[in-house]
């Protein structure tokens, strides 16, 4: 037997042990890695699912006061959420509102616990109904402008949508303890929106 030949061939075997070794160790981390960020591109939000048709606002000016935002809002996950708030750059104050119906007249009034939209469902915002209600305005909304509204779920996610600013007219609002004002596209001109604690009415007449 070759001597040298036999050291050769050890010294190769020993080699390839060695290189299958490290590669055998790298291994578990690099599937620990992939399987991390395979869980971080799996992990979902309510946010994803979330879709608005037609969105649009009443336009409005400092003096108005307050306006309102509407469309239709879609859950396209395969899981209920729930919008819990929302915001404006232009609104000190955003509210989620809902309109309930005794008799003649709609009562809107800040609703409990959000806006609830069950997995592939949806919610329809809407004047004398369910809307997003922008207080407190520091600056108009002018008719064909654009304006951006963030939206926040229960879980913490936002998602923003940009919907036009339009002129509507509509029926006659009547706020408890105060006079009948012009409703204008669901939510018409007055003073002093706070003063209502979060409740007024419209004629349906």
């Amino acid at each position: 037997m070759n001597p040298t030949r036999t050291a050769g061939a050890a010294a190769l075997f020993s080699l390839v042990l060695a290189l299958s070794a490290c590669g055998g160790a790298d291994q578990p981390e690099e599937r620990a890695g992939a399987a991390a960020e395979d869980g971080a591109a799996e992990e979902a939000t309510a946010a994803d699912g979330f879709e608005i048709a037609d969105p649009w606002i009443k336009a409005a000016t400092v003096d108005d006061g307050m306006t309102a935002v509407f469309g239709e809002i879609t859950n396209g996950s395969d899981a209920d959420v729930t919008i819990v708030s929302a915001a404006h750059e232009a609104a000190g104050m955003v509210e989620l509102h809902e309109g309930v119906t005794d008799g003649a007249e709609t009562t809107m009034r800040e609703v409990e616990g959000g806006f609830p939209i069950p997995a592939g469902g949806s919610r329809v915002l809407e004047a004398g109904g369910d809307h997003i209600m922008l207080m407190d305005l520091d600056a108009d909304l002018e008719p064909g402008t654009e304006s951006t509204v963030t939206v926040e779920f229960d879980d913490g996610s936002t998602a923003e949508f940009t919907a036009p600013v339009k002129e509507f007219a509509g029926a006659n609002e009547e706020y408890d303890g105060g006079g009948e004002e012009e409703y204008e596209e669901g939510h018409g001109e007055h003073e002093g929106h706070g003063d209502h604690e979060g409740e007024h009415t419209e004629d349906e007449g």
